[in-house]
Parts: structure tokens; sequence; C-alpha cells
């Protein structure tokens, strides 16, 4: 996990902090009573997290749900967000062996041109989304800080919120990024667990682990307005790795009060070249206790579900503790507005327009929520 030289470094243990409130966690301690006694706490402290979080605790899923999604009421009323992602580039320079994307793995490979970028959001915006999210594979080589910059700044032209999740940057690059109109940063720690975390990238900058830990706070130190967390649950003990996402979030908080927070739920999905992978021993049960404890936890903190997910447990889970879900995805390269450029990342479960999206919401009560932010 040695730093290369030209990434930036931050005083803090919080990563230590994060990592051993990971490792010494017992998720099947715990009792019914706790449960209960949690469920019934006026505030949730970190004990209680774990406690939401632990196996006795999916057993009384039901009473998870019902907290959950009375704060959701209370602290979002009916508005539910949409945004849609939109690939740059898939070129990669890490080996991570979960992802699409990965060096090495044989597939079409292609990068957006300005030109091609504009026509991919003219075609976005015409579904009425205001927020839009641009990713890229690993390695600045391949999409360069200033090629992401030019992107953000096009993409405001057309989109009210841009976010990005890219390779992480240094404090000044992501500056760069905030002076051509990017409100937020996204960044999957994927795992907490150190030693699945160096089993599973290969090769290239995402190797170092507390770099990548660290590129939130680097992100609120160069303005932006919010940033998100998740692990890919499935590559390790999801239980220890949704509480070290929440609390990695809580901490960060609690340097940045002023940080709008969103915390994402993906699971590990099928790539080109390895249909196999799978998060088996997360169930649609224990993922919905993970929202739910993420909302009883963090009740302020948008909770995104994303297309990764099948369409049941998506609209089901957005009348819970989601707040916010993708629309008219597309996880390949130029797919918008033209034929497809570059291959996927991964497989997404629903496919379903943002039309679509929009009407389920509206028969579900909900206000879809376009963007709830004046430039």
């Amino acid at each position: 996990m040695q730093y290369f030289s030209h990434m930036q470094k931050i005083d803090s243990t919080m990563f230590e902090k994060v990592l051993a409130l990971r490792d010494s966690y017992e998720s099947d301690i715990y009792t019914k009573k706790d449960v209960l006694r949690a469920l019934n706490s006026s505030y949730t402290d970190i004990n209680d997290l774990k406690i939401l979080l632990s196996t006795e605790a999916q057993n009384h899923i039901e009473l998870l749900a019902l907290k959950a999604q009375s704060l959701t009421k209370q602290y979002f009323g009916n508005g539910k967000s949409l945004f849609t992602p939109l690939y740059l580039s898939n070129f990669c320079a890490s080996k991570c062996v979960y992802c699409g994307f990965q060096k090495g793995n044989k597939i079409a490979r292609a990068r957006l041109s300005e030109e091609e970028i504009r026509a991919e959001m003219k075609e976005i915006s015409k579904s009425g989304l205001q927020e839009l999210l641009l990713l890229t594979g690993e390695g600045r080589e391949f999409a360069s800080v200033e090629y992401i910059a030019k992107a953000c700044a096009i993409a405001k032209e057309y989109f009210k919120v841009v976010g990005v999740e890219v390779y992480v940057l240094n404090v000044d690059e992501y500056e760069l990024l905030h002076k051509n109109s990017c409100d937020y940063v996204t960044v999957f720690q994927e795992t907490y667990s150190v030693q699945k975390y160096q089993k599973i990238h290969i090769e290239g900058e995402k190797m170092v682990m507390p770099y990548r830990f660290y590129a939130q706070e680097r992100a609120l130190m160069a303005g932006m307005r919010g940033v998100a967390f998740g692990s890919l649950l499935g590559i390790d003990d999801f239980r220890k790795d949704a509480l070290a996402t929440a609390l990695h979030a809580h901490f960060l908080q609690q340097k940045y009060p002023h940080a709008e927070l969103s915390l994402s739920v993906p699971r590990l999905r099928p790539i080109i070249n390895n249909a196999k992978i799978s998060a088996k021993d997360v169930s649609d049960t224990r993922l919905l206790q993970v929202l739910c404890a993420y909302r009883i936890f963090l009740p302020f903190a948008h909770i995104v579900i994303s297309s990764r997910e099948p369409r049941v447990f998506r609209d089901n889970a957005i009348k819970i503790a989601a707040t916010k879900m993708s629309a008219g995805v597309s996880v390949a390269i130029g797919e918008h507005s033209s034929e497809k450029k570059g291959d996927e990342q991964f497989e997404i479960s629903d496919n379903r327009s943002v039309g679509e999206i929009f009407n389920m919401l509206k028969a579900s009560n909900f206000q879809p929520i376009m963007s709830d932010y004046v430039d």
C-alpha cells in the first residue's frame, strides 16, 4: 500500500480507526433484546449500528424497515431523486478482478471525444433528467484530469448537478473539477478488508488503499458540495464492510459537518468474460437490512439504489429507505446517442427508461425530483 510519488497524503488516523472497528466487529453476539433496544433508542450510536447490522437483526427486518421508512419520510418527505451515469471511457490501467474494465480483460475499448460527449449529454437531457454522474476507468493516461474537467464544464450546459466517479485525485485536481462545475464526488472503497483489498487489486494506482480511503476528504477540502461512499457488497464479509462504510461517512461528517453525504449499496454483478461473479451471501433481505441500518444511523444521508439491482427490489427499497435511484442507464460507452462504442463495466438488472421510473414513482405517490439544487 505504498503511496506513489504523486499521491497526496492526509495527516489523519481515520483510516486506522475505521479498520479497527471493522475488524473487531462480531456480528453474531447480539440478541433480540439488543435489537429491540437499538430500535427503540432515540439516538443511534455506533454500538446500535453494529446491532442493526447483526445476524440477529436480520430476523427483525420488518421492524427495521418500519423505523427506516419513518425516518425517510421525516427527513425527505415524498421526494425521490433521479440521475443517470455517463461513461466517458472504459480504458483502464488497474487490474481489479471484479471489474469488466480491468486491464487485460478482452473488451471493446473506447473514449468519447468532446463532440461525442456533447452528443451523449444532449440526448440524455431530452429525458428531463437534471443530474448526471460522469465515470471513467482507472488511469490518468487514458482520461486526464483536464479531459474530465472539460466534460464537467460541458455537462453544466445541460444539467444542474454534475458528479464524478473516476480514479481518485489530489486536492488541486479536485479543485480543477470543482472550478469546472463538478458538485460532488463518488468513491467506492470496494472493501475495507486490507487482506481482501490487496488480493483483488493486483495492478495500478487503485492498489494503494489508504489513498483511496481519503479521496472524499480531499474532495471536500477542494470545495465539493457532497461526497458519496460505498462498498461492493459480496467481495468480503458484507456486514463488516457495511459497518465500515457507514463509519467512514459518519467520521467524515463529524470533521466536515457541512458536507452532503450519500451512501450506495451495490452488489457484485457478472462482467464480460466472467459471468459467474455474484454476491452469493448478500440476499435481498440482507441488502435491505443494510439499507435500513444506514437510514437509521445516518437519517439525513441520501441512500442510492442503482440499476445493478432487480426492478422489484428497487421499487420496494425506494418505498422504505432509498431516496435516490438511477434511470435510463447505460454502462457502455457512447450508447445514448449512437451505436455502442465500448463494452460495459458490468451487467445491469433494471434497464427501465427515465419515463418508466418516473411513472413508477408517481404511481407509488412519490414526487420524482430531477434536481433539488439551485445554482
